[in-house]
């Protein structure tokens, strides 16, 4: 009688967990294209819904989906790009992306409406806690194979760990290390706000753990944002534990992080650190003229003199002696002990990082080396930003958009300036795999972003930081979409979201954050956070309006 209880209670509590919804998510945001389709086309055949409701008034989902791809349209039609064959499959891979995004959309409102809130939240949890299993068991590997707990300041294997540790804790999507960052912060911001406060620990630690500062540093501000405005007593205290875990994680785990930040910081702001007198280097008294020296220093200067070479010839006296030993003949108990081999310190110059090029960079200087006209600035490399590269991207769209102003209106068109899809029909394997029978390339995403990506990614890998990539979702609706592109994302997306959620609710800190995290990468290309980010909105605009 008691095994059929627990089993009916496992059963009751697994029909508490929306399973479609889980495997959804499980396989839409995983990397790959292939799986996201499949995962696209299996959920369609479990819950069957095309009733998308796109509506002037009361839409259902965001009229912003279907403005877009309409804008892509027309300017495939207003550029005369129908003959060219290659740019017809930029155009209809980018409308598929978008088409991507609705249905995914779609989906997840689906799986909100027909279930209680309480069955999603669940279904949430589970998500979390399966991430959080992957990125423990990545770190183990770490561990493992490095025999270091810390591996954040393990510097051997050519320091193949160390501050890029990070960049492999990528989750159960095995996507990008700042993908699973951007999920954890969901997270931490979710479960602070519904009162769960282990999971959103859990979910502070793994967004440690991928050592993603531009998302800890967002995440920071918004966390600051719920203490002051929309906090009780407890989640006070949760935020300042997770405030004092980054702190932690700074100072002790991983310090070259913060040195990184500084000198970013120091070279943005043209900052230049403050040096003390004891770290100003001092010419050594025996090294002064004694024209220059004082009656005092000259003493020192002899004594230091004498006291050297006495130290000299007790140490050459040594050292024969050594010698003098060393060719005397052994006793056999001594042959017959096991020589003693020195271990490498993997600290020494000879186990640091060596700036090998991988095959993709190799075809990217080669691209350079054939294109150096182009691509002047990756070419000659003569400049040094004091910009990160990410801030000169933005400049770069500007300066185009004011050479060519017709293109303000409506951009430059889908896959012809600022992009993953841009990056990825070059063909160069910088975004992922593309026949390179059909690649395209835009003269002027090549001689901007194309130009700048090639200036930092085939330098040293000291420079491969996202703060460097021109990757960015406000570039590329400004650069592709024009002032229509942007409008309708601030009207049609964020207007859409805005006006269904009140100000004591969980999606305005999401909304917030959300907003700083499209700076950092092509989010709605990406297939992954979005989707995430829109199922905790909709679920929160569900609950408010049952209350």
């Amino acid at each position: 009688m008691k095994k059929n209880t627990g089993l009916s209670s496992l059963w009751t509590g697994a029909n508490k967990i929306d399973w479609k919804l889980l495997v959804f998510l499980l396989l839409f945001l995983h990397v790959k294209l292939l799986v996201k389709l499949v995962a696209v086309m299996l959920i369609y055949l479990l819950r069957p819904g095309f009733k998308f409701g796109f509506h002037f008034n009361n839409s259902k989902l965001p009229l912003f989906y279907p403005v877009i791809i309409g804008i892509a349209m027309l300017n495939w039609l207003l550029h005369g790009q129908l003959k060219n064959m290659n740019y017809n499959l930029v155009l209809a891979s980018g409308i598929l992306s978008w088409l991507l995004c609705i249905l995914a959309m779609q989906q997840v409102k689906l799986a909100v409406q027909e279930n209680d809130p309480e069955v999603a939240h669940r279904t949430i949890l589970v998500f979390f806690l399966l991430n959080a299993l992957v990125s423990l068991a990545i770190y183990a590997g770490i561990v493992w194979e490095t025999g270091a707990v810390n591996p954040y300041r393990y510097q051997g294997d050519f320091q193949k760990y160390f501050i890029g540790t990070g960049d492999y804790i990528k989750g159960i999507s095995f996507d990008t290390s700042t993908t699973n960052a951007v999920l954890n912060a969901f997270g931490v911001i979710y479960f602070l706000s519904g009162n769960k406060y282990l999971p959103a620990i859990l979910c502070m630690a793994i967004l440690l753990l991928t050592g993603s500062n531009i998302t800890s540093f967002l995440l920071c501000l918004t966390l600051l944002f719920i203490f002051f405005f929309r906090s009780n007593r407890d989640q006070k205290s949760i935020i300042v534990v997770c405030l004092l875990m980054l702190v932690v994680f700074f100072v002790k785990v991983s310090p070259q992080n913060n040195t990184y930040v500084t000198t970013a910081y120091q070279r943005i702001f043209n900052k230049q650190p403050k040096q003390k007198q004891s770290d100003v280097a001092k010419i050594p008294v025996t090294q002064k003229p004694d024209s220059i020296l004082s009656v005092r220093e000259r003493k020192e200067k002899i004594a230091q003199l004498y006291m050297d070479s006495v130290n000299m010839a007790l140490y050459e006296k040594k050292q024969a002696g050594i010698i003098a030993a060393a060719n005397k003949t052994l006793p056999l108990i001594q042959l017959s002990m096991k020589p003693v081999i020195p271990v490498a310190n993997i600290h020494t110059a000879a186990f640091q990082h060596r700036d090998d090029t991988s095959q993709v960079e190799k075809k990217l200087l080669q691209f350079v080396a054939q294109n150096n006209k182009a691509v002047p600035v990756a070419a000659h490399k003569t400049i040094k930003p004091k910009l990160p590269g990410k801030l000169i991207a933005l400049q770069q769209t500007w300066r185009y958009m004011q050479q060519y102003p017709l293109d303000l209106v409506t951009g430059t068109g889908i896959g012809n300036f600022s992009s993953k899809l841009a990056f990825r029909v070059t063909a160069m394997k910088i975004t992922g795999n593309y026949p390179e029978r059909y690649a395209y390339l835009n003269p002027a995403f090549e001689s901007n972003h194309l130009d700048l990506h090639l200036f930092y990614f085939t330098s040293k890998e000291e420079m491969h930081s996202i703060a460097n990539s021109p990757n960015n979702t406000y570039d590329q609706l400004l650069a592709e979409y024009g002032l229509a592109g942007i409008c309708a994302f601030v009207f049609l997306y964020i207007g859409f979201f805005v006006r269904q959620i009140k100000r004591y609710s969980y999606g305005i800190p999401l909304l917030l954050f959300m907003l700083g995290i499209f700076f950092v990468d092509y989010w709605f290309e990406q297939l992954s956070v979005v989707v995430f980010f829109e199922l905790l909105l909709l679920l929160n605009i569900k609950e408010l309006k049952q209350r």
